[in-house]
């Protein structure tokens, strides 16, 4: 199949999908959005929204995990019955499915989430009385954001905890292992992202360049290593 026919299978996969997720979202009422995504422009991925939950926008960005199935490539499989907490403190579950086309290339996915806040709140009152309430766990926090800067950034102030020394401090290995991890969350799955990395780390690109090229290296040299590098959508 030529790329011409697979952009027009990817295109009406896309449109066909468009009342489906009308469809879902009115079975469900107004604690449910879903969002229909086109991979091939990440920064923009957002092409169809029914329901209001995380804020999303037609036209907006993928968040954190549609960065992280765009970069697992064709590896990236469903994520199914997730729950997060928004920055805002909603409890929010979520299931991701992946679209496909005909040649097992993945170009998008529908997100389908549910705010539970209210529901959470109700089962834990109801274990309360009933004197079976357990410890609470806190729960991961998603980043969803109509700019794709934006969740980039979050990402890398999550591992600004982890980094407890300046650049300059660290060795090699844990240069690399930082852009290992970056690129396993997928932020070099989308533009200007290296660009974005290397300014926060006070570095230049072409160094930024160079560690990302040499993490991917080290993992693929890694007996039984899982390609997550992927690419642009």
């Amino acid at each position: 199949m030529g790329e011409a026919s697979v952009e027009a299978e990817r295109d009406a996969v896309i449109a066909a999908l468009v009342p489906v997720i009308e469809g879902i979202a009115a079975t469900f009422g107004p604690v449910c959005e879903v969002v229909l995504h086109d991979y091939r422009r990440p920064e923009e991925s957002v092409v169809a929204l029914a329901g209001s939950v995380t804020g999303r926008a037609v036209g907006g960005a993928m968040s954190e995990i549609g960065m992280r199935i765009v970069a697992r490539g064709e590896e990236a499989a469903d994520e199914l019955n997730y729950v997060t907490r928004t920055s805002t403190g909603q409890t929010v579950k979520s299931s991701t499915m992946v679209l496909r086309d005909s040649t097992g290339a993945v170009f998008g996915a529908v997100c389908v989430n549910l705010d539970v806040t209210a529901l959470t709140g109700a089962h834990t009152l109801l274990e309360a009385l009933a004197g079976t309430a357990r410890p609470a766990t806190e729960l991961p926090v998603t980043t969803f954001g109509n700019d794709i800067d934006s969740v980039v950034e979050v990402i890398l102030d999550d591992h600004h905890p982890k980094q407890d020394r300046a650049w300059a401090a660290l060795d090699r290995e844990a240069r690399l292992e930082l852009f290992r991890s970056l690129d396993e969350r997928g932020v070099f799955a989308v533009r200007r992202s290296v660009e974005q990395v290397a300014a926060r780390l006070g570095i230049s690109r072409a160094s930024a360049y160079s560690y990302l090229s040499q993490a991917r290296a080290a993992t693929d040299a890694t007996p039984g290593a899982t390609d997550t590098t992927g690419g642009h959508a």
